[in-house]
């Protein structure tokens, strides 16, 4: 069943929770900038929940590399190195894998689906949706831009996703699929569920 409500969003200051199974990859995903991995970072999940987020990969090759190398020129690398992350923990790891990944391509979306169901795991998409302005604002905060064409891709392609979200076409291949705003999560997210 695909469920597109937004019914667990915060009202009052409340944290949204998405509930899981044990064995499931829930991919946070939304515009560069949205804010998905400052979700991460005030998520709440149960003990033995993997969390991978691509700003852990980019910490350890700019540790690595020379201050003097621009982080474009590393950027392919760590796409790559986090997908491989995400796959692996989908085989590997025994509980829940929560991912970041802005999933704005429908072939990403459909690599994160194929990640799941080889790994034997339910598939939950939360869509954080913010417009373009809040998301070059959210890449400014965190120093890092986007492309101008790369950026107007990412936005053409995630308009499209969220007004096929809105019509109740949300892609079958997710099992369960969030919607939320920035201000719905500015508290974080909950993850619960059995252990």
């Amino acid at each position: 069943m695909v469920d597109i409500s937004d019914e667990s969003a915060s009202a009052g200051g409340q944290i949204p929770s998405v509930r899981t199974p044990r064995r499931a990859l829930l991919v946070v995903a939304g515009l560069p900038g949205a804010g998905k991995s400052t979700v991460l970072h005030k998520l709440t999940a149960p003990p033995g929940t993997v969390v991978l987020d691509s700003e852990q990969v980019r910490a350890r090759l700019r540790a690595l590399l020379p201050a003097a190398v621009p982080y474009r020129w590393y950027r392919p690398l760590v796409h790559a190195a986090h997908r491989a992350r995400i796959a692996w923990a989908c085989l590997r790891a025994e509980g829940r894998v929560i991912a970041h990944e802005p999933s704005t391509r429908g072939t990403t979306r459909l690599m994160l689906v194929l990640f799941a169901v080889l790994g034997g795991r339910r598939r939950v998409l939360v869509w954080l949706h913010v417009g373009p302005e809040e998301a070059l604002a959210g890449q400014h905060a965190r120093g890092r831009l986007i492309r101008g064409r790369s950026f107007q891709l990412h936005v053409h392609r995630a308009n499209r996703f969220h007004r096929a979200l809105l019509a109740g076409k949300a892609p079958r291949a997710w099992q369960d699929v969030r919607l939320f705003t920035r201000e719905d999560v500015v508290a974080g997210l909950r993850v619960t569920g059995p252990r």
